[in-house]
């Protein structure tokens, strides 16, 4: 499927508006700008750019359609922060907090969340050390479930609940969690993805 198809397949799918698509289409662009000098994402993805970034985080909201405020663990190359805060954009209270330990990610990030006036804000630090209250703590390829729920913890400890992209080894890395964490997970199947997961967790407590 070609980019052009995949666009209007996503938004056929989605329902997002002009606007909307139209803050897409430009992080595709700024992306794929920067991606030449600086490896944000592999080169092999852009071309799925619709389906393996888009709409692989906007999913999410799905999943959380009352959230308005979200914490973006490893942001990266903003996925999911960058698209939710689009989707999200002119929302009331709607914020996308965008965390990241590498400098020149958190440049990236903030090009984008200027260039496009996104309800975001971006924090060049570890996510442990954030003292944020939000709705939903999410993350994408960023460690396995149980060093990312070390990650995620203080977030929970405010009242948040977990959304986490995970590929097909999601129940593996679950199991391994279970050994030093207590909480409660389901697993949905990836609309982008049949392979990958998206893992919900409440209640999460050190053993």
């Amino acid at each position: 499927m070609s980019l052009d198809d995949a666009k209007a397949a996503f938004q056929t799918e989605s329902g997002t508006s002009p606007a909307q698509m139209a803050d897409l289409q430009a992080l595709l662009e700024r992306l794929t700008e920067t991606n030449a000098v600086m490896n944000l994402v592999g080169p092999d993805s852009l071309p799925e750019y619709w389906t393996r970034h888009v709409l692989d985080s906007a999913q999410l909201l799905d999943h959380a359609p009352a959230a308005r405020t979200w914490a973006d663990l490893g942001a990266g190359a903003g996925f999911p922060g960058l698209v939710l805060a689009i989707l999200l954009k002119g929302q009331p209270d709607a914020h996308i907090w965008l965390i990241d330990s590498l400098g020149k990610r958190c440049r990236f990030l903030q090009g984008i969340v200027d260039l496009l006036s996104l309800p975001a804000t971006v924090i060049h630090g570890r996510a442990e050390d954030q003292k944020l209250r939000v709705d939903i703590v999410t993350a994408r390829a960023l460690a396995p479930m149980d060093k990312l729920l070390g990650y995620a913890q203080p977030y929970f400890t405010r009242g948040a609940q977990g959304l986490f992209l995970k590929g097909e080894k999601a129940e593996m890395e679950l199991q391994t969690a279970w050994a030093s964490w207590s909480f409660e997970a389901d697993l949905s199947i990836s609309r982008s993805d049949p392979r990958g997961r998206i893992v919900s967790v409440r209640s999460l407590h050190a053993r």
